[in-house]
């Protein structure tokens, strides 16, 4: 062990103090990005918070998602304009408070000659969006990106193309660990690997929780003003576990699947909406350097945290990328892996098409069922889990103050190549790999900087295909809650979602993080077998998988 990883090694270990008899204003069942966004409105509010998740923050439905942060063109179809200029709304303000995790993307919206959507419910609906908010792309740019996809599409069809703009946020797993390092920062208690095994009801009123540490098993109870269950698709199974009866399920689980593909010659800069073999909409989305395709939807309502796609869900979404774009020769074999995730829908009749069903999200109030100051939070997106913690909030009681929307880095790209500079010259790293601390951290990319220059460990590359460091690995134990190698490199510092990585890329960022943060070769070797696990069974191949037929 090298001088520095000794004298690091004490600092870095995470640190849990102890829970047991404590009392909380609020406590968030639940660390996706509703959860987050929750116990951060809630301890701005100055209210003493504990958020709780049973995996890690961000591991559920969030990083299972399509990663856009968009207004919803498609609910338009089924009436819901006040929830596409909500939606809208706040897509402007997440790109004003994180430009670096969430940026404009152009959209080009493909439809074929036997599409049920007519050219000119099309264009009506796209001056209603963006009459709602939307913007418009400048004419040479959508003109030229038009036409190089056009050559690309099946020549024997007739093809309709519109253009417009959304956005996109590529690593979502980044913006939850922002907003639960706010939500600390206000003085709320977070807690990631720690399960609800129940909540405490008392003469009427939910009173606290008992929960269990997965890492130690220690279990302790705490007691509570307000119980808000953000559990996403376990929120019905959270409520199971406690005995509070509902009278019909509150979630009606719907899997949706996504395919990963290499990016090839030509392919579109700009994201695709089209239509799938039955005509339901899926995304075509450039992705962290691959081209990101989906989704289904299937209903499921067996365990979310086992979800994964289908063999007929993956060969669906091929087929109908094959349709589109038959150049390609896409086939099973070029995908680098699928992922599945359930969203949690509000429950409704067996007989309704996922694809009608609500993407508004709802707050169910539990006194109904007896349960006074408890709340389970229904359905919810990326885009406006902001709004949804701010209307949970005003539910307690809690006066919400209006929403603010600073940047976190410099804009503009000139004062940006100084700040990247500024990174580099602080850390003594290359220009790439702060431009990407620069991207993945924003104001914070400093602090990672001075982390850096503690020593030639800290500078080291995780594995030779990418610019990031051990730093950032270090600064996710220290400042965001990191527990585990999976932690790290799937959520953090999420470089094991990129297309390049191996069991050799493993095996060196493994390395290199244990000897920068003083973990011995035994606990290496286990972080890595419980990486390699974890990431095995959330970005699966093809022929690891089972078909049932997409509904």
């Amino acid at each position: 062990m090298s001088a520095i990883a000794n004298g690091l090694m004490q600092f870095f270990q995470p640190a849990r103090p102890p829970l047991e008899g404590k009392y909380f204003h609020v406590v968030v069942i639940g660390g996706g990005i509703n959860g987050a966004a929750i116990a951060r409105e809630c301890a701005r509010a100055q209210r003493r918070v504990l958020l709780v998740e049973q995996d890690d923050f961000g591991a559920g439905t969030t990083s299972r998602s399509t990663r856009i942060i968009h207004g919803g063109l498609r609910y338009l179809e089924h009436g819901e304009i006040g929830l596409v200029r909500e939606s809208l709304r706040e897509r402007e303000r997440l790109l004003r408070a994180s430009p670096n995790l969430v940026r404009t993307r152009e959209f080009l919206l493909a439809l074929g000659e036997h599409s049920r959507r007519s050219a000119l419910q099309v264009r009506l609906g796209l001056w209603l969006y963006r009459r709602l908010g939307g913007k418009s792309v400048g004419t040479s740019e959508r003109e030229a990106e038009r036409d190089r996809f056009e050559r690309l599409l099946d020549s024997g069809r007739r093809w309709s193309i519109f253009n417009f703009e959304d956005a996109q946020c590529e690593f979502p797993e980044r913006l939850v660990a922002e907003w639960v390092g706010e939500a600390a920062a206000a003085g709320a208690v977070v807690r990631n690997h720690s399960r609800v095994l129940t909540i405490d009801v008392e003469h009427g009123h939910a009173t606290g929780v008992l929960v269990r540490d997965v890492l130690s098993g220690k279990e302790e109870r705490v007691r509570a003003g307000w119980i808000i269950n953000a559990s996403g698709p376990w929120v019905d199974r959270v409520c199971e576990r406690s005995g509070i009866k509902t009278n019909d399920p509150m979630i009606g689980g719907v899997r949706g699947s996504h395919i990963v593909l290499p990016c090839f010659r030509g392919a579109p800069e700009a994201a695709v909406f089209t239509e799938a073999i039955d005509g339901r909409p899926i995304f075509l989305i450039p992705w962290n350097g691959q081209l990101l395709v989906g989704t289904t939807e299937v209903p499921d309502t067996d365990d979310p945290g086992k979800s994964q796609p289908s063999l007929l869900e993956i060969q669906y979404l091929i087929r109908s990328l094959r349709t589109m774009l038959p150049q390609t020769g896409f086939s099973a074999a070029d995908i680098r892996y699928a992922f599945a995730g359930v969203r949690p829908l509000p429950f409704v009749d067996k007989q309704k098409s996922p694809s009608a069903v609500t993407r508004r999200h709802f707050l169910h109030d539990h006194s109904k069922e007896g349960v006074h100051q408890m709340i389970s939070v229904i359905s919810g997106k990326l885009t406006t889990a902001a709004e949804l913690a701010r209307q949970c909030a005003r539910r307690t009681g809690i006066r919400v103050a209006p929403p603010g929307g600073m940047s976190v880095h410099p804009c503009g790209t000139a004062t940006l190549d100084n700040f990247v500079a500024e990174i580099a010259s602080a850390a003594g790293i290359s220009a790439n790999s702060a431009e990407g601390i620069a991207e993945w951290y924003g104001s914070k990319s400093l602090d990672i900087a001075r982390l850096a220059r503690a020593g030639t460990d800290m500078k080291a590359k995780l594995c030779a295909h990418t610019g990031h460091i051990v730093a950032e690995a270090a600064y996710a134990v220290q400042r965001e809650y990191a527990c585990t190698l999976a932690d790290i490199l799937l959520r953090r510092v999420p470089v094991g979602l990129a297309g390049c990585w191996s069991e050799e890329c493993s095996q060196l960022a493994a390395g290199r993080i244990g000897s920068a943060l003083g973990w011995s070769e035994t606990q290496v070797r286990v972080e890595l077998e419980h990486f390699e696990r974890e990431r095995n069974v959330f970005l699966v191949r093809p022929e690891s998988v089972s078909g049932t037929d997409p509904e």
